[in-house]
């Protein structure tokens, strides 16, 4: 099984918490025998490919230099996670299993190289507009809502870390529950139980 990780955050880069734990859990697949790509942002290490623990680790930068906001950065910045996420695929042919996405930033390569490619997706979801937001519903909230929900739709899967989480994206979204798989941190039963989610997602794609 070989899968792209896409995650908009990733040591040396650290926003929050998102980018110890996909650096973690990213070296914690490769012992289970994944074969693990992250491809992440950064400003100036962009086209570095860096092989740490097992795990290959692609860095892009935006080639926009101007924004009005932190949707057009990321927007823009999605072609090149797209493209470098397109070489992978095009060196391994149809040895890429899935690829599992970190929140919203994403979703719009994701969704395309889902199309492209027939691979399909893991939309893993630290957080949801409207807890960031309080609820907002100008055009900038609205817009990346409506990312998020293009997530949940194209999704094969949605991982959470609390069943909390679970609940609130099946009242915002509408989501059936048994679409969204409830693992915790990243202990060795909750790798596992990612696993074994990777597998029900490639089977299924198997059978179609």
């Amino acid at each position: 099984m070989q899968v792209l990780i896409f995650s908009w955050e990733y040591p040396p880069r650290k926003i929050g918490q998102l980018a110890e734990y996909v650096e973690v859990l990213s070296k914690k697949l490769v012992e289970k025998g994944i074969k693990t790509y992250v491809i992440t942002y950064h400003d100036f290490l962009t086209g570095l490919v860096e092989n740490k623990s097992g795990v290959m680790i692609v860095r892009v930068a935006n080639p926009v230099r101007n924004h009005t906001s932190v949707l057009t950065w990321i927007l823009t910045l999605n072609q090149e996670i797209e493209r470098a996420a397109a070489n992978i695929i095009h060196q391994h042919k149809e040895k890429i299993s899935l690829i599992n996405v970190y929140d919203w930033h994403f979703i719009p390569a994701a969704v395309t190289l889902k199309s492209a490619f027939g691979i399909p997706i893991l939309y893993s979801v630290e957080s949801l507009e409207d807890q960031r937001s309080m609820k907002a519903n100008n055009p900038y909230n609205m817009a990346i809502k409506s990312i998020e929900w293009l997530g949940f739709y194209e999704a094969d899967k949605i991982c959470v870390k609390t069943n909390a989480m679970k609940n609130a994206i099946k009242r915002a979204y509408n989501v059936p529950s048994k679409k969204i798989e409830v693992l915790g941190s990243i202990s060795s039963s909750d790798i596992e139980g990612l696993r074994k989610v990777f597998s029900t997602i490639t089977r299924g794609k198997s059978k179609r």
